[in-house]
């Protein structure tokens, strides 16, 4: 879809009204976006998410292959609903290469139409021992990563005129302290991203970008499963925390995630939507 055309809404006479579509707000058919942090875990089940609804979807992760996860949504992919997914190894870091890979993406597809920053990494580690190198690490992937990855892609938009959505992952943990987790530089990452997007919604919406951030909560993926090998108490605790009783699945976050990227959010920007079975709701 060339993001300069005018829509065929725009082009209808009384006489030829449009074709009712059931949950026409959610179709993404059409459309191009972009994943950070896709190969494995929650990247590559909101990414699914995003073809399910007809996008065409890039994976971008610092792996030189993706996962198993991923070959096996690349598996599930139904042409016919107009979707499709695709792989580019990025490290978000590396920001001259991130730059020129979603430019080239933007260049094949002639626009990009939404962002999903999901890439983060997490230390466990008390406060007092901290170095300073793991500090910047962490800063640089999971606040500087999601800054560069969204700039780069409202580069684009705006320089193909799309109208769309970015979100990023953040966390509970940008607001609330885990007890039970030490990971302070994790915690306030995560708490720059909730104030970086409300920043960038402000800037961008002139040019019909919407910027929000989604915060799951406790949730299974490979970082989760570590936590739960370095602190065995943790999973006990956590389910006891949750309203619902469970960890979260990242097939749970697969529809808001697509609320989000989609015109059902049309009116939804500098918003933190938090997902997290009822844990902050105590």
């Amino acid at each position: 879809m060339r993001c300069h055309q005018r829509s065929r809404a725009n082009q209808l006479t009384p006489t030829a009204l449009p074709e009712v579509k059931r949950l026409a707000d959610f179709d993404l058919a059409g459309r191009t976006y972009i994943v950070t942090g896709g190969a494995q875990g929650l990247g590559i089940a909101l990414a699914e998410g995003l073809v399910e609804a007809g996008g065409k979807v890039y994976c971008l992760d610092r792996l030189e292959e993706p996962g198993q996860y991923w070959h096996e949504a690349k598996s599930r992919v139904v042409p016919e609903w107009g979707g499709g997914l695709e792989y580019r190894q990025v490290d978000v870091t590396d920001t001259d290469n991130l730059n020129s890979v979603i430019a080239g993406i933007a260049e094949e597809n002639q626009g990009i139409h939404g962002l999903i920053a999901s890439a983060g990494v997490q230390q466990v580690t008390p406060a007092i021992e901290y170095a300073v190198e793991d500090v910047r690490k962490m800063l640089d992937v999971n606040y500087t990563g999601v800054f560069m990855a969204a700039s780069a892609v409202a580069r684009q938009m705006i320089r193909y005129k799309c109208r769309g959505s970015i979100c990023a992952i953040a966390s509970i943990s940008g607001n609330i302290a885990n007890p039970g987790l030490l990971t302070p530089v994790y915690n306030s990452s995560k708490a720059a991203v909730i104030q970086l997007c409300r920043n960038l919604a402000m800037e961008w919406a002139e040019h019909g970008i919407r910027v929000n951030s989604l915060s799951p909560g406790h949730l299974m993926t490979p970082m989760v499963r570590k936590n739960f090998e370095e602190e065995p108490h943790l999973e006990k605790l956590w389910k006891s925390q949750i309203m619902m009783g469970r960890l979260g699945d990242p097939s749970d976050f697969k529809g808001p995630a697509l609320f989000l990227l989609s015109n059902a959010s049309a009116f939804v920007t500098g918003a933190d939507l938090v997902v997290d079975g009822g844990r902050t709701a105590w």
